[in-house]
């Protein structure tokens, strides 16, 4: 799974007593309504974060993980998080660029678009 966005902020990097070392990063999507999304970078992943800074536009490759937690008193409550294990520069716009249009070679000219119901004036269509 992907996520498009730009980076609002990257967390400072956090270790573990067992050595487990993670970093976070707010990605704002890029919708109608633009989400923060909370991502997390595990171990060796953390390391995805160095080249990047806040304002940068990315696509993240991500993972979502689930898990169960049962509280003292016997409650049953579930969490996910969402995990990243590739980040690139998003370069959409890059791929977007118009190139040369070649010539129809060959082919004749396309005939004159003419709008067949123009003169019709029995229109009963509600919009």
């Amino acid at each position: 799974m992907e996520l498009t966005g730009t980076i609002k902020k990257i967390s400072d990097l956090q270790t573990f007593n067992s050595g487990f070392q993670k970093k976070e990063l707010v990605l704002l999507t890029e919708e109608q309504y633009p989400q923060p999304i909370n991502i997390e970078f595990l171990s060796e992943k953390v390391d995805l974060l160095n080249t990047y800074k806040v304002g940068d536009k990315v696509k993240v490759h991500i993972n979502i993980r689930g898990r169960e937690w049962t509280s003292p008193q016997g409650e049953v409550k579930y969490f996910n998080s969402i995990t990243a294990w590739r980040m690139e520069k998003d370069g959409s716009s890059d791929f977007n660029e118009p190139t040369e249009a070649t010539p129809n070679q060959g082919q004749p000219p396309a005939s004159e678009n003419k709008n067949v119901f123009a003169e019709d004036e029995d229109d009963d269509l509600p919009f």
